[in-house]
């Protein structure tokens, strides 16, 4: 099957895992689960994930295309599925997830050793760029679709996180020259708030700066790979910064040096 145009996004999947759907729009996604190991390993790793998705997608999800995706799930003909009926679509892969969970700690390593560039195994703040890297992996320019919003639209998303954060976010220190700012939201990372500002790169797709409260000191902007990923980071007294994308080395060390610039004005 080709679901080049009927993938769920992350908030319907969120809104699947939590219950929120009728029955009829829980029964379609699962149909999509059980032919798309793709989509599966998404919604098993936002089942599994530590992250609050229910409460950051929210707004998102009352914002969602329903209409539009039930038309374009509705054609989809039926099929047998070899799973049991009141098996979830994602159970049949539980098992092998405690081994991953204990195996956890041994790939974190396994990461440290083998990913960064100007990586070091004593830098503190690597845990949540790595939690980050592997919530970004899953991002496709479909997860954010949609227009641009608004400068107002986007002061009252960053407003949030103004007040988490002991911040003062405005969508112009955010920007980022030729890449669409597409939404703001406030996750949470080890009991603390993260924020996550998602953009859009015509060329090369999504893009995050995230933001996280961080007592470890200042640090000089430095550059690793996560997951595929290129990565800028940096902190000063009170936080931590990483902006994250597929875009090119050059390219997200001149944007990163720029908005680490207009944040610390």
């Amino acid at each position: 099957m080709s679901t080049k145009h009927t993938i769920p996004s992350d908030e319907e999947l969120t809104a699947f895992i939590d219950g929120e759907l009728t029955a009829e729009e829980a029964a379609r996604i699962d149909a999509i689960v059980n032919e798309d190991e793709s989509v599966a390993e998404r919604l098993e790793f936002l089942a599994r994930a530590s992250l609050p998705f229910k409460q950051a997608f929210a707004p998102l999800l009352s914002q969602a295309p329903r209409e539009k995706l039930e038309t374009m799930l509705a054609a989809i003909p039926a099929q047998p599925s070899a799973r049991p009926a009141s098996t979830p679509a994602f159970a049949s892969r539980r098992r092998f997830l405690g081994a991953l969970a204990a195996s956890l700690v041994a790939g974190i390593a396994i990461d440290r050793a083998v990913i960064g560039i100007g990586f070091s195994a004593k830098d503190e703040n690597s845990e949540w760029r790595s939690v980050v890297a592997d919530y970004i992996s899953l991002y496709t320019p479909e997860t954010l679709a949609g227009p641009v919003p608004t400068r107002e639209v986007q002061a009252a998303q960053l407003r949030p996180l103004d007040e988490k954060l002991g911040l003062s976010l405005s969508p112009e220190a955010v920007s980022l020259p030729g890449i669409d700012f597409k939404r703001a939201l406030m996750l949470q990372y080890d009991g603390k708030p993260l924020a996550q500002i998602a953009y859009l790169d015509p060329e090369t797709g999504p893009m995050a700066l995230c933001i996280v409260k961080s007592d470890a000191g200042r640090k000089a902007p430095d550059l690793e790979s996560r997951k595929g990923l290129n990565v800028i980071y940096w902190s000063n007294e009170t936080h931590a910064f990483m902006l994250i994308g597929r875009i090119p080395v050059d390219r997200i060390k001149e944007l990163g040096e720029d908005v680490r610039r207009r944040l610390s004005a």
